[in-house]
């Protein structure tokens, strides 16, 4: 009895080493276990010996605990299986179901480590010695059993708080540094270096929503519902972590939500092999991982969010501001698009305006429109606008079309003037989901609030041309002329001005009524705009009289011209008319008065007149001064 005393203090003794040297520095059970070996040889005589560690009412061999794989999982020993063998005593033979696995058939004994109240700790296997029987049989073997459970079991929790502290300040670590910091680049990195630090060996996925900012330079993958995994998407809606044994992939997926307090920015996925098995305590780190960075992502987000209102408010103030200084529709439309390119990097921008039932694409617009391959962006548009007049954000045309297409980002918002659409401004970019939500938005308040402006302005367009444009004739009126030549005469080389006047246009008023004359004068009107063209404008002078200007002509294609219009106006006219005209013309080296151009020219018609009508007279500069 006496050695059996002094082997239990040696025990003892060899225990306390063991615990002392857990504060040293043993960072798993398995090492536990091997000095545990050691002392039962040393004392006990023990050279076979195995322990099942405890985990999720599995038995594991502990020293499968650092890598568990489905495997290990399937071929674990159930604990309810043997549970029951240790219903008085903490010592008994090994069970059937344990002798007949390979491993284990030369054990003889097994030895239930718990302590009360708690979960087991583990089962010892050992092949029997004649000194451990002698030993374990006696008063002192269960003293030694519950001296064994109370060091493994301090041993256990010591090593679940390492492992806790660890991860904790891991995660403190990041907490404090995400605290720090609204860069958003060095967030997400952060989490990726500590996720890959504890899973090195597997493969690690960011996938974040498509609202999310663009100018991060980490590698990201956008959420996509149409091609992620169920239990991704599952993670994404629901905010809880979940897994997926991915046969077609050969991976097994563990999958977290990055969530804050307002939503959810996207998964954190870890792929590993599908013989792998996450422990619980992987599982909440991964988790807790996921949540801090998700709370730092939104806290990062919602500062960029408010820095970038007050840009998109300064944005639509300097717009709205600069389109109501009454510049011109081109001019408008022209500076709109430097605004869209600038605050949304397109690269593509068009601008399309209502003529009768079809879209007209503006000098505003990139090169692309004006190509074949852009009416079949502009098309989808219309076809779009004619049944809604609700704003179009499509983040993959591809999916859409069966056709092949290059830019797969698009964006269109209505031009609306008093409700109804006007037009339309569109913006492309080749890579899918490169718009984010937030753009959206921003461009639909950017082209509201330059609506209004660009409707202004094509209502002062239109007025005035009304003023411009004599309302009978649609020839430019009097005042328009009068600007044009005088410009004309600073800027020009040369050029003409013939004032026409209609022979007997009494006697048709007079005869036909007056309905018959306007029906002339819109006869002649046409005529005069089909011969000049676009080198010169027509206006209507006043009652029967009209004129025509054409800058940069020499004298005898002017003279040219006047005899081809005395000419074809009888041929023009139901029931004929013939006109008579005075011409004068101008070059360097004579350049008459802004005045005297419309004097002369009306002197030259008063001559034309009394020659015998259905002709035109040429003003003579002999018989002027340069003045």
């Amino acid at each position: 009895m006496t050695d059996h005393l002094q082997t239990l203090k040696y025990i003892k003794s060899d225990v306390l080493s063991i615990w002392v040297s857990s504060n040293g520095g043993l960072n798993s059970f398995n090492e536990y276990f091997y000095s545990l070996k050691q002392c039962l040889k040393k004392h006990l005589k023990i050279e076979n010996a195995a322990f099942l560690s405890f985990e999720g009412n599995s038995l594991i061999p502990v020293e499968e605990l650092a890598n568990l794989t489905i495997e290990t999982k399937l071929n674990a020993v159930s604990w309810l299986m043997i549970e029951a063998s240790f219903y008085q005593q903490k010592m008994v033979k090994l069970p059937y179901i344990l002798k007949e696995k390979p491993a284990y058939n030369m054990m003889t004994d097994m030895v239930l480590f718990q302590a009360e109240g708690k979960n087991p700790i583990g089962v010892l296997l050992v092949e029997a010695t004649d000194t451990w029987t002698d030993f374990m049989t006696s008063d002192y073997g269960e003293e030694c059993i519950e001296t064994l459970t109370k060091v493994l079991q301090i041993l256990s929790e010591n090593l679940e708080v390492k492992l806790n502290e660890d991860q904790y300040r891991k995660l403190y670590n990041m907490t404090d540094l995400f605290h720090s910091t609204m860069d958003i680049d060095l967030i997400l990195e952060n989490v990726l270096k500590n996720i890959r630090d504890n899973f090195p060996e597997f493969n690690v996925e960011l996938i974040l929503s498509n609202d999310q900012d663009r100018h991060t330079t980490i590698d990201i993958k956008l959420f996509d519902y149409l091609s992620e995994r169920p239990a991704t998407i599952e993670a994404f809606v629901s905010g809880e972590l979940t897994t997926e044994l991915a046969g077609d992939l050969n991976y097994r997926i563990l999958n977290a939500p990055i969530k804050g307090r307002q939503a959810i920015y996207g998964i954190l996925q870890v792929s590993a092999p599908t013989t792998y098995l996450f422990s619980a305590t992987e599982k909440d780190f991964v988790r807790m991982l996921a949540q801090a960075s998700g709370n730092a992502l939104e806290n990062a987000k919602l500062y960029h969010q408010s820095h970038r209102l007050v840009s998109d408010l300064q944005l639509i103030n300097e717009t709205s501001h600069r389109l109501n200084m009454r510049i011109d529709i081109n001019e408008m439309l022209l500076f709109l698009q430097k605004q869209l390119m600038k605050s949304f990097q397109p690269m593509e921008v068009c601008f399309a305006f209502k003529d009768n039932t079809s879209y007209v694409v503006t000098d505003a617009s990139t090169s692309l429109f004006k190509s074949e391959e852009g009416k079949t962006y502009i098309r989808h548009v219309e076809q779009h606008f004619e049944l809604t007049n609700d704003p179009l954000f499509i983040a993959d045309f591809s999916r859409l079309t069966p056709n092949q297409i290059e830019y797969r980002s698009i964006m269109a918002i209505p031009i609306l003037m008093e409700e109804n659409i006007n037009g339309f401004s569109i913006v492309l970019h080749k890579e899918p989901y490169f718009f984010s939500f937030d753009s959206f938005k921003l461009m639909q308040s950017l082209i509201h609030h330059s609506s209004l402006a660009i409707a202004n302005s094509i209502l002062r367009n239109q007025l005035q041309e009304m003023v411009d444009r004599d309302h009978l004739t649609k020839l430019y009126a009097r005042s328009f002329l009068d600007q044009y030549v005088e410009k004309s005469l600073k800027k020009d080389q040369s050029g003409m001005f013939l004032l026409i006047d209609i022979d007997n246009f009494k006697r048709i008023n007079d005869t036909y009524g007056h309905q018959i004359g306007d029906k002339i004068l819109v006869q002649i009107a046409g005529k005069l705009e089909e011969t000049i063209g676009a080198n010169g404008i027509c206006a209507r002078w006043g009652g029967e009289e009209m004129s025509v200007y054409v800058p940069n002509v020499d004298e005898q294609e002017a003279i040219e011209l006047a005899s081809t219009i005395v000419e074809v106006i009888p041929n023009a006219t139901d029931p004929q008319v013939t006109i008579s005209a005075g011409l004068i013309t101008w070059d360097q080296n004579y350049r008459p008065a802004f005045q005297s151009v419309f004097l002369h020219a009306d002197t030259a018609l008063y001559e034309a007149k009394n020659s015998g009508k259905n002709r035109f007279c040429i003003h003579d500069r002999t018989l002027q001064t340069n003045a």
